[in-house]
């Protein structure tokens, strides 16, 4: 094992595991942006006089790294511990997985005969999914955000993989960015729904894509093929009313966010 710090955060001790080296973890951007996410918290503790542990405030002391994954050369994935403690040896559940944000896809298909308006149909992904322990898990299309973080260009791109559908950058809205604001609230953390907060720094911001198609090429949606299979990707698109999308999604937390989201904001008028 062998112990570096991180330039921005001098004071810290962080223990690296064998195999894995200081530039492969400064390199990992989840983990530079965790680190400057928590210490910033950690300083509102003192900046602030009415936080609830300005009395005692937490401090980091240390981070060790238990485990990681590579992606070809660069960190994919890591597993570690903080010791965030206070004066009076009180601590904090510090286990993490980092594995930095992804994008979900809200893809909405209404029939252009203008039957009626409020008929949409949403495109929803089945495929395997070895942590959840299932092979045909439902939810809306995702992809993890690319080493430079561009979230739009991700969503584009996860959209045409994932659905065979070809848009462009500005043809997407940002759900959780309309809902949270450009500042996101809160000790600068991302834009986006925290599905699993307890372990996990993973933020997904939704985005939604509306388009007019004919009707009677809706079912050529139905039980297509799609996905990268050369990077293990096996996908059966499903497609399904708005109305249900609650329901037929109900395990999936992104479809749920996506739902909330996208149903305030139309009650309000900005969608």
């Amino acid at each position: 094992m062998t112990t570096v710090h991180h330039p921005s955060h001098p004071s810290i001790p962080i223990i690296l595991p064998d195999g894995l080296t200081e530039d492969q973890l400064l390199n990992f951007r989840p983990f530079t942006s965790w680190l400057s996410t928590l210490t910033t918290s950690l300083t509102s503790q003192s900046t602030t006089p009415s936080h609830p542990f300005s009395p005692n405030p937490y401090t980091l002391r240390s981070v060790k790294i238990q485990s990681f994954d590579l992606f070809g050369p660069r960190v994919g994935f890591l597993k570690l511990v903080a010791d965030v403690k206070n004066d009076k040896n009180e601590t904090l559940p510090g286990a993490v997985f980092l594995r930095g944000p992804s994008v979900a896809m809200l893809v909405m298909l209404i029939p252009d005969d203008g039957k009626d308006e409020e008929e949409r149909y949403v495109l929803l992904t089945v495929q395997p999914r070895v942590a959840a322990g299932s092979l045909e898990f439902v939810e809306l299309p995702a992809g993890m955000v690319d080493e430079e973080g561009e979230f739009v260009g991700t969503a584009a791109r996860e959209i045409e993989e994932e659905l065979g559908i070809r848009i462009e950058e500005r043809e997407l809205r940002n759900l959780s960015e309309m809902a949270l604001g450009e500042e996101g609230g809160g000790e600068g953390l991302g834009r986006g729904v925290y599905p699993s907060p307890g372990a996990c720094d993973e933020f997904i911001p939704i985005f939604m894509h509306e388009r007019r198609v004919p009707r009677d090429t809706l079912k050529e949606w139905e039980g297509k093929l799609t996905g990268l299979r050369e990077h293990g990707e096996k996908i059966t698109l499903r497609l399904v009313k708005m109305g249900d999308l609650w329901r037929v999604g109900g395990r999936d937390g992104k479809t749920l966010a996506a739902v909330a989201l996208w149903e305030e904001l139309r009650r309000e008028g900005r969608v």
